[in-house]
């Protein structure tokens, strides 16, 4: 599953709607600058790794959580976070 969309509702309740827009944008500024040093690097740190699980759980990047916990591949990494955050944009 790409995105949790229950997780996504339940974020948007707990903080709101204007929370939640903050929340998105800062997560997707904070992600988009981990995927660029991925993808033209070719290399992450532990904590990079740990950091985009950590937000994907929050936003209900379910795939790419899951990803990131069991050390894919980078271009898998970033190929699931593009197709999550293209699925996610076409549904918010």
């Amino acid at each position: 599953m790409l995105v949790d969309w229950e997780r996504v509702r339940d974020l948007r309740d707990e903080i709101g709607e204007d929370g939640f827009n903050d929340v998105v944008a800062l997560f997707l500024e904070e992600s988009d600058t981990v995927i660029d040093r991925i993808t033209t690097g070719d290399t992450a740190s532990d904590a990079e790794l740990h950091f985009l699980r950590g937000a994907a759980l929050n936003l209900g990047f379910a795939d790419l959580a899951d990803i990131c916990r069991n050390g894919a591949n980078l271009a898998t990494v970033a190929r699931l976070y593009a197709d999550s955050k293209a699925a996610f944009m076409a549904e918010t």
